[in-house]
């Protein structure tokens, strides 16, 4: 059986200053290509089957940066939509909410188009995800490889190990990072966390 290995993009002006970003499509920073090219030689020497990536050009470019020119394009790899918390950061979110937490609390109300969803709505995108990935997973022994975002990979992480979409604060996942899940005697477990290469110099 395959491993399945989560790739966070590279950074963005908005990872750099902590504010929330799922549908604003902003470019990785060039120190976010940089971090997506180390992710090529973390992967090198896996057996990979099928990757996929949300389709916003963060994830996309990293994907290619780290050597996947043409992964499948994956609505639901797309990150948790903050809604009215677009663009906000958890300091200026605190000063009028001081207990405000996303992992129990959600996000406030958005436009129509993107009104924001609740930590039980990215739970079940998370499960079509790993559902869609299951076969390709049990059918052999090469790896999956998903290219995403922070918040999501976090709670797809808590719902492949048996936890509550909430679950996913237990983790911190790094811009341009990989981790792996894998199993140990049929169990989900966490097989590698953050891993993060450092750039080459020039």
């Amino acid at each position: 059986m395959g491993e399945l290995i989560l790739v966070r993009h590279g950074e963005t002006e908005w990872s750099r200053s902590g504010q929330h970003t799922s549908y604003t499509d902003l470019p990785l920073t060039a120190h976010g290509e940089e971090q997506a090219r180390t992710v090529a030689p973390l992967l090198a020497g896996r057996h990979i089957g099928l990757a996929l990536a949300s389709p916003l050009q963060r994830a996309l470019h990293t994907a290619e940066l780290a050597g996947f020119k043409d992964p499948r394009v994956t609505p639901d790899l797309q990150e948790w939509d903050y809604g009215g918390d677009e663009g906000v950061t958890t300091v200026e979110i605190h000063r009028t909410r001081p207990d405000w937490n996303l992992w129990s609390d959600g996000v406030a109300p958005g436009p129509a188009e993107h009104p924001g969803e609740s930590p039980a709505e990215v739970g079940a995108r998370a499960d079509r995800v790993l559902a869609e990935v299951a076969p390709a997973l049990h059918d052999g022994d090469e790896d999956v490889v998903l290219f995403a975002h922070s918040h999501f990979l976090r709670v797809l992480t808590a719902r492949y190990l048996g936890l509550p979409a909430s679950g996913g604060a237990l983790f911190v996942l790094d811009t341009g990072a990989m981790s792996r899940l894998g199993r140990e005697h049929e169990r989900p477990v966490i097989t590698a966390w953050n891993t993060v290469a450092q750039p080459t110099a020039h």
